[in-house]
């Protein structure tokens, strides 16, 4: 599937798990809504990707989105390793955990915590045991010379928990 900027996203087109093609940024941009729009206490968001293959680009979008406000300033979390949001649908931790030296460190973050909010990781493979079950896990690759375009693959919810 190929998200525009003009396009939604069906609920028959995603499944458990999911590849999309998404042409640009604004159809990045728009997966990160319709997954904000999916979001509640207790979720956990994981994504994966290289640098560069959009990430903060979703986090941005869904951020905003859940936070109802499209120009909220969305920091990298890379040094402070946690950003916290205040939004309508409640508390959201993002966190970025490139520079983490390990899941241990995760307990001096406030990880147990934080689980009963809304969740966002990227680089979670430093998680390693400490990886929530029901995670989604979205996993962004950039696509060569295609100008901004990416596919993303979705893993790890029920296709009912999709956005519809």
């Amino acid at each position: 599937m190929s998200l525009t900027p003009s396009s939604s996203l069906p609920a028959s087109s995603l499944s458990a798990s999911s590849t999309l093609l998404l042409a640009d940024q604004a159809a990045t941009e728009a997966l990160g809504r319709h997954i904000a729009d999916a979001l509640r206490p207790g979720d956990a968001v994981l994504l994966e990707g290289s640098l560069g293959a959009g990430k903060s680009t979703l986090v941005r979008a869904l951020l905003r989105h859940l936070a109802d406000d499209p120009a909220l300033d969305v920091p990298s979390p890379t040094y402070t390793l946690v950003q916290s949001y205040n939004t309508p649908r409640g508390a959201v931790a993002h966190l970025d955990l490139w520079r983490l030296d390990g899941p241990d460190a995760l307990h001096e973050l406030g990880w147990d915590a934080l689980l009963k909010d809304i969740v966002i990781v990227e680089w979670p493979d430093r998680l390693e045991d400490l990886r929530p079950d029901q995670a989604l896990t979205i996993r962004l690759e950039a696509l060569p010379d295609n100008d901004g375009a990416r596919h993303a693959h979705l893993s790890g919810w029920p296709a009912e928990r999709l956005p519809r």
